[in-house]
């Protein structure tokens, strides 16, 4: 679903599309696929619903998992699908997935100034 595309970044497509819910969300079996072959080091028990990272046109969010998401799709909040160039949703888009230690990064940035990396 992503391939590498820079030392910080994954490189997928997905549709995206509008979400009912409060926070940006994918499959849930999805989201614990990518978490288990892109976020956990190997070494002993890790967490696999941790939020994932993704970019989409200038705006980083991050992703939980939900099962009421299509496979292959991102949803998003209305108000962060307004911040994005997506006119008629669904749309296939680019969407690049931040590697483990950028995501760690911008989780922490967050964290501590919300609206940052964001």
């Amino acid at each position: 679903m992503f391939a590498e595309f820079s030392s910080g970044y994954y490189l997928g497509r997905l549709y995206v599309e509008p979400f009912g819910g409060d926070r940006a969300a994918i499959r849930r079996d999805q989201h614990e696929q990518i978490n288990e072959q892109l976020y956990t080091s190997g070494e002993g028990i890790e967490r696999l619903d941790s939020p994932l990272v993704m970019k989409i046109d200038n705006r980083h969010v991050a992703v939980s998992g939900d099962e009421g998401v299509p496979e292959g799709t991102l949803a998003l909040p209305e108000e962060l699908l307004d911040d994005t160039d997506i006119r008629n949703p669904p749309k296939l888009k680019e969407v690049l997935l931040a590697k483990a230690e950028r995501a760690d990064q911008l989780l922490q940035y967050q964290a501590e100034l919300p609206g940052v990396g964001t």
